[in-house]
C-alpha cells in the first residue's frame, strides 16, 4: 500500500495527567503515515485525487490544541478516528505521538505511543419475525448507518423465510448488509447488541422469535473463536436465508475457514 508520510509535526498543547502539564503545556511531535492509493494522483497530477497533507497537518494541530486528554494513548486513538473519517481515500493510518518533555524526573530522549488503525469490511445478517418486521429492520439499519465508525455500503433485498432451528414461530424477514467499519470485531458486536436492545430484543428462547437479530458473518478474513464471538459465523453454510441475500450483494465473498464462496455454499445447500 502506498503512503503519505508526515514526520514530527510540532504542536504545543496541554495533554497530561498532571495539572502542571495541563496548565503550562509542552511540545508534542506527531508523525503520521496515511495508507492511500497513489496510482491515480500519480497519473493525473490532480490534488483532488489524493489527500491534501497540508490539510491533515492543520487538522492534527487544531485537534491537539482544542482537546485535552490525560493520556497520549487517548490522543492517538481519537486523532486516528478523525483522520480516517476525513477522506474515503484513506484506508489506514499509523500515528506516533512523541512527548519528549514528559515530567519523568530522569534523563530520557522521548516517550511515545504508536498505533495503527484501519477500515475493515464486514457482513452482517439481519432478521425479524415479531411486530412490524420491515419497519424494525429499516430502523435498525439506519441506527447502524448512524453509528460512528460504521458506513453501510450495500444492503440486500428483504426475503421472507421459514423459521430455522425447530422452534414453532412466524416466518422471518431476512437479509444481509455490507459495511465498512473502523471498529474492531468486539466493538462492532457491542454496537449490534445495542441496536438489538433498542429494538426490544430478548434472548429467552434459543433460535426463538425476535424483534431484531443482527449477526456478524464475516470480518475481513479474520478467524475468531472466543466465548463472546465466533467469526466466520459458525452455521452460515447451512442457512439459506443468509446465503441467498449474501449471493445478491457479495457472491464471491468467502469463508476463510472453508475457503468456499457464498455462491459455492448456496449452490451446495440448494442441491
Amino acid at each position: 500500500m502506498d503512503k503519505i508520510i508526515i514526520e514530527r509535526l510540532k504542536v504545543f498543547c496541554n495533554h497530561g495527567v498532571f495539572e502542571e502539564e495541563k496548565n503550562n503545556g509542552q511540545n508534542f511531535y506527531v508523525s503520521v503515515e496515511l495508507g492511500v492509493d497513489c496510482v491515480k494522483p500519480g497519473k493525473t497530477d490532480n490534488l483532488n485525487d489524493s489527500v491534501n497533507y497540508a490539510n491533515i497537518c492543520h487538522i492534527i494541530n487544531e485537534f491537539m490544541k482544542n482537546n485535552i486528554y490525560d493520556l497520549i494513548e487517548t490522543v492517538a486513538n481519537n486523532l486516528s478516528n478523525m483522520i480516517l473519517e476525513y477522506s474515503d481515500l484513506i484506508n489506514n493510518v499509523k500515528i506516533r505521538i512523541d512527548k519528549p518533555e514528559a515530567p519523568i524526573g530522569l534523563p530520557f530522549e522521548t516517550v511515545a505511543v504508536e498505533i495503527f488503525r484501519s477500515w475493515h469490511r464486514a457482513y452482517v445478517a439481519f432478521g425479524s419475525n415479531i411486530g412490524d418486521s420491515e419497519t424494525i429492520i429499516r430502523t435498525g439499519l439506519k441506527e447502524l448507518a448512524d453509528t460512528p465508525g460504521i458506513k453501510v455500503i450495500n444492503t440486500s433485498s428483504f426475503i421472507v423465510t421459514k423459521p430455522y432451528g425447530g422452534v414453532e414461530q412466524d416466518d422471518f424477514l431476512n437479509g444481509c448488509v455490507e459495511i465498512k467499519t473502523r471498529l474492531n470485531p468486539y466493538e462492532l458486536l457491542d454496537e449490534l447488541h445495542r441496536i438489538e436492545n433498542n429494538a426490544g430484543r430478548t434472548r429467552d428462547i434459543h433460535w426463538g422469535p425476535r424483534t431484531l437479530d443482527l449477526d456478524i458473518l464475516l470480518y475481513d478474513d479474520e478467524i475468531i473463536h472466543s466465548k463472546e464471538l465466533i467469526i466466520p459465523h459458525v452455521d452460515m453454510a447451512n442457512r439459506e436465508f443468509v446465503l441467498e441475500p449474501m449471493c445478491e450483494i457479495a457472491p464471491y465473498a468467502y469463508n476463510p475457514v472453508t475457503r468456499k464462496t457464498m455462491w459455492q455454499m448456496y449452490e451446495n445447500i440448494k442441491k
